[in-house]
């Protein structure tokens, strides 16, 4: 009843009661909050009843009223609808400090605003502040307090989707939200991603005081938003990883079996399939598998490494299968039992092939068929491969004793012949010589 009452209607309660009645709608709402939580006196629950019902006075006292029970006017939503949102993997449910709860206002403007409190128990209080991590840079805490958002839908579980222009006070300072997603197309507007937004730091880590939540949205005609608070311990990959491995390793068999159900003749199909080649790479990380997975909603054999997999998702949480590209959450998440005996028996090859009857063999590639050869052929090659090399070597040393030898020397690997200083073509050259000079410089001639 508290909570659905106006500025004025709180002030004339704490007036009532003897308390200070000035400041924002959320510190008033905060001290009539904390006067019930002390055990007010029955002349002030008659008065929150009186300013109650003057506050909706068209409703009809209902027997939940006379018995002190909340009561809403029908034209709005349900305070706590059966909302559920979806379960994050790197976090742990402790508590529900405010359950899915509507997001509706007491006016019909375009701008929202309402107001919401809870309190900590002393056992709350003591794990938020035991989980305290200063090593870092700043002051972290493995014990949170977490802030949601999601559609008002109940057909399944929500992920988090946060409404128009939304802002979000926790004990008057403001939250920080997610950052707005690049747009995909043009004229469309921008969004969040779907994650939580931590007020661990905003709260007040006390048993006495309580804290107030003033959330404020932009409606949206045929879209209702809910929201909740938990409490919840944040957990590592390497834990993810642990429970995933506790989950045990998937019979081979269903392995087997997709295989033969994909290499199975179509008789409506003229080309048939005899065998499928898979890799045992991991598609995010180049890598040879370690912990080969997959989601059960998968269809296609190829693997993915798990400790990488999910390593990634803790710090950009997608969820999304790098195979197809579909869905593939934590909880679906299944290690290969085929592919785990695979890998240990065959650590020389990076790709098999699968065959019809379900069984497997190693591809290697050329290079690696011409590395296994044996060593004796492979000298032979190298012997053979240096004969051939030195028979198309000529040495021109050698006397040549018939013409047909000389006419197969090259031209350009004939000697010159060597000349005496007498000799009649040195005579003739060095006179030639002389004469050039002189023609030039007698002087020099001379």
């Amino acid at each position: 009843m508290v909570m659905s009452l106006r500025v004025s209607e709180l002030q004339v309660l704490l007036g009532y009661a003897g308390r200070n009645k000035h400041g924002r709608k959320h510190e008033l709402l905060t001290k009539a909050l904390h006067l019930l939580k002390a055990g007010c006196s029955p002349a002030v629950q008659m008065k929150i009843k009186e300013l109650y019902r003057r506050r909706f006075p068209i409703k009809m006292v209902s027997p939940a009223e006379l018995l002190g029970l909340p009561h809403l006017p029908a034209a709005l939503h349900p305070v706590h609808p059966d909302v559920k949102l979806q379960r994050l993997p790197f976090y742990d449910v402790l508590d529900e400090l405010i359950k899915p709860t509507s997001l509706a206002s007491d006016n019909s403007q375009r701008f929202q605003e309402t107001c919401f409190a809870f309190a900590l128990t002393p056992q709350q209080v003591q794990q938020i502040s035991s989980s305290m991590d200063i090593s870092g840079t700043k002051c972290d805490f493995t014990v949170q307090v977490q802030l949601r958002f999601c559609l008002s839908e109940t057909s399944c579980p929500q992920e988090d989707h946060f409404p128009h222009n939304l802002c979000a006070k926790v004990n008057g300072k403001a939250c920080n939200l997610p950052g707005f997603l690049p747009p995909t197309k043009n004229g469309v507007d921008q969004k969040r991603p779907s994650r939580p937004i931590n007020i661990t730091s905003l709260v007040r880590l006390s048993t006495t005081v309580p804290n107030t939540v003033v959330v404020s949205w932009t409606s949206e005609i045929g879209r209702s938003y809910s929201m909740a608070v938990y409490l919840v311990k944040q957990q590592s990959s390497s834990v993810l990883l642990q429970r995933l491995r506790s989950k045990g390793i998937r019979n081979p068999d269903h392995s087997r079996a997709l295989i033969k159900e994909k290499l199975t003749a179509d008789p409506d199909s003229e080309i048939a399939t005899t065998s499928l080649r898979v890799s045992l790479l991991c598609p995010l990380g180049k890598m040879r598998l370690m912990i080969p997975c997959r989601a059960l909603t998968c269809s296609h054999l190829q693997c993915f490494d798990a400790t990488l997999y999910i390593q990634m998702n803790e710090k950009k949480p997608t969820w999304v299968c790098p195979v197809c590209d579909k869905k593939a959450p934590y909880e679906h998440l299944i290690i290969d039992g085929l592919f785990m005996e695979i890998l240990n028996s065959c650590m020389d090859c990076d790709e098999i092939q699968f065959k019809e009857d379900g069984t497997w063999a190693p591809m290697r590639s050329k290079k690696e068929v011409q590395e296994c050869r044996p060593a004796a052929q492979e000298q032979m090659n190298h012997s053979s491969s240096s004969n051939s090399k030195k028979v198309e070597v000529i040495d021109l040393t050698l006397d040549s004793s018939s013409e047909d030898e000389e006419e197969d020397e090259p031209p350009a690997k004939m000697s010159c012949p060597s000349l005496s200083p007498t000799s009649p073509q040195v005579t003739k050259g060095l006179e030639l010589c002389f004469s050039i000079i002189f023609c030039y410089s007698p002087t020099v001639a001379s």
